[in-house]
């Protein structure tokens, strides 16, 4: 028998007390009765097997397993990666002292050693019964630094109110499970401040949260949701310091897009689904689209074209003819944001009639987001690709990086693209204009791409089955930068 073993087997209690988390029947009744996964077992699913590393196991002690919060690092995809999950079997997954600091260590150490951070919510907020007060740190403060300089990606996986949830609008992306909520202050709360009944889906819910903007994506599960993380943090490099990652397959080399002729109609005002395109170019046929029913005319995607990270803004032409509206310009601007912190190139696929007109989309902003996505662009110092497909016009093309002197790598147009200030059946109407006037306007609208091509304002117009190769050659002239 060694002198070490009574430390040896105190550790081991301790341990295996804290690994119990709330103790067989809660982490069952969670299991069964709620559908979820437990925070260890959610855990296991985002690492490599066997690659979790825990930290502050032994926090909160025995009476309080890990404090609610399960913390640690391992690989992803055999890249550092760190991790929480809120334990819901230990005191709801509240936040104590003790996981307050977790919390605070973990986004500590993801910001010193430049690794993404990925937090999971399943909690009811701060901890009640813990005294309040004191000067000390907590994890908003941690995680305000770590914006924008390690990709952070936060999952709701269960209820998540007050403090955790704010969690969520400082991170990267954030993903909701089908039954999952997400709210500043729960029915409860609403109940006692306004007097107003609501449940935690009505309030919260993650239709409600997609709706919002506040969720980005929404999954079926936890395993779904654990997946999304996996998959979004593959396009990304390990922080903002690092370089954007790059796949070398059977699929990443040029090829023509024979099919593509069949996708897109050269009539501006025919519909197609610019989401089929987007199979058709990138590598694999894969891409994956950030917020795909929130502003739904505009689509943002991440994607490997020619074995390179990019991030994909295009208009869709099959929601509203693909004009840009207020929600629209939200994601582009915080998608367009996010992809020029972290390296990776920007390519923007025009087609549309401009940014959207009317009352009501000026009663939603449009003016000042859509001027916001356009500075968004312009600020950002990825290398730019920018092509237009069918139409583009007024601020429609400036939001799009259409502009001259855009700082863009390459700037492309398919033949028989219309341009202009405005349509010219609108603005012609609008500008009283004589029926000569009108044909000359409406003539030199159609007349494709050649006049704007002769001045330079393209770099090139290209067959449209030669759009992968003309992408991947302008993502070799800039791979200099890398």
């Amino acid at each position: 028998m060694s002198s070490w073993d009574p430390y040896l087997e105190e550790l081991e209690r301790r341990l295996r007390a804290s690994r119990a988390m709330g103790g067989p029947e809660r982490i069952e009744r969670l299991m069964t009765q709620r559908g979820k996964l437990d925070a260890r077992s959610r855990l296991s699913l985002l690492f490599d097997e066997g690659s979790f590393f825990e930290l502050g196991a032994l926090v909160g002690g025995e009476d309080t397993p890990a404090d609610a919060l399960v913390a640690g690092f391992g690989r992803v995809e055999g890249r550092i990666v760190m991790a929480a999950a809120e334990d819901f079997t230990v005191l709801g997954g509240s936040i104590g002292s003790g996981s307050m600091a977790k919390r605070y260590r973990i986004c500590q150490l993801a910001l010193q050693e430049r690794v993404p951070l990925v937090f999971m919510l399943d909690g009811a907020g701060h901890r009640l019964t813990e005294p309040g007060g004191g000067r000390t740190p907590n994890d908003l403060l941690a995680l305000a630094d770590c914006a924008g300089n390690v990709p952070m990606v936060c999952l709701v996986l269960g209820a998540s109110a007050g403090h955790g949830a704010l969690t969520s609008p400082l991170s990267d992306f954030t993903v909701m499970t089908e039954s999952a909520s997400m709210f500043t202050g729960g029915p409860p709360l609403v109940k006692g401040a306004l007097g107003i009944d609501v449940t935690k889906e009505q309030l919260g819910g993650a239709a409600i949260c997609e709706q919002a903007g506040t969720a980005h994506n929404i999954a079926a599960d936890d395993p779904a949701a654990i997946a999304l993380a996996r998959r979004y943090l593959a396009h990304f490099p390990q922080s903002r310091w690092d370089v954007a990652p790059r796949r070398e397959g059977p699929n990443t080399g040029e090829r023509r897009l024979d099919s593509i002729l069949e996708l897109i109609p050269p009539e501006d005002r025919k519909p197609y689904r610019m989401s089929r395109v987007l199979k058709l170019l990138c590598d694999d046929g894969d891409h994956l689209e950030v917020q795909p029913r929130f502003g739904a005319s505009l689509i943002t995607s991440l994607a490997f074209l020619g074995g390179r990270a990019v991030a994909i803004v295009a208009n869709e032409p099959w929601v509203r003819a693909g004009a840009v509206d207020s929600a629209a310009a939200i994601k582009a601007m915080d998608f367009i944001e996010t992809a020029d912190r972290f390296g990776l190139p920007l390519v923007f696929l025009a087609d549309n009639p401009g940014v959207l007109a009317g009352p009501q989309a000026e009663r939603d902003g449009i003016l000042k987001w859509g001027g916001k996505m356009f500075k968004a662009q312009r600020r950002a110092r990825v290398p730019t690709l920018h092509v237009t497909l069918r139409k583009s016009f007024g601020f429609g093309s400036t939001t799009m990086a259409q502009n001259p002197f855009d700082a863009q790598t390459l700037t492309l147009a398919f033949p028989g693209v219309t341009m202009g200030s405005m349509p010219a059946g609108a603005g012609g109407r609008s500008a009283n204009l004589d029926a000569d006037t009108q044909a000359q306007v409406e003539s030199e609208q159609l007349g494709g791409p050649w006049g704007m091509a002769a001045g330079m304002v393209y770099d090139d117009v290209i067959d449209p089955r030669d759009l992968r190769n003309a992408l991947i050659r302008g993502l070799e002239l800039a791979s200099h930068r890398n």
